[in-house]
């Protein structure tokens, strides 16, 4: 067992774990943050992608002990009290979402993504949400919902 504290949305969390506990397993069974989905567990899909130190990382492929002490963000951190990130106002006014099961993912890898290119092209856009699938929207209202929150992001900065 070994023991790991890691920070997720502001909040410490600790516990013993498994040297092989996924940190995906972690964010959902320790923390309780239920907004992280385990959708395939090999990398493919991406409905796991955390920010760690706001870098897009799929919890699926890293092990809790590698994230002790590092600053995770969920997207239950994403919102500011009762207002919405402008990624989750976006999903929302424009549909970017079916299911709903890729749209954790889909807007942390969009965050990131908006921080480091505020005003991208459709293809860029297709191009960093690639590693995430959608098996229902078939994409054209996510990447309207990123290029909405782009131009919110902009407004505000």
């Amino acid at each position: 067992m070994a023991n790991v504290t890691i920070n997720i949305n502001g909040a410490d969390y600790s516990g013993d774990v498994e040297p092989r506990l996924l940190l995906t397993h972690f964010i959902r069974d320790t923390a309780e943050l239920t907004g992280t989905h385990t959708g395939c567990d090999t990398t493919s899909c991406g409905a796991c992608t955390v920010l760690i130190d706001g870098v897009p990382i799929k919890s699926c492929t890293m092990f809790a002990v590698q994230a002790n002490g590092k600053k995770i963000q969920t997207v239950e951190g994403l919102a500011n009290g009762a207002a919405l990130h402008p990624i989750q106002e976006a999903f929302r006014e424009k549909h970017g979402l079916q299911c709903g099961f890729c749209t954790p993912g889909m807007m942390l890898t969009s965050v990131a993504f908006l921080k480091k290119n505020p005003n991208p092209t459709e293809e860029e856009i297709r191009w960093a949400i690639s590693g995430n699938l959608c098996r229902c929207t078939g994409y054209v209202n996510i990447v309207e919902a990123i290029q909405y929150a782009g131009e919110k992001m902009r407004e505000s900065a």
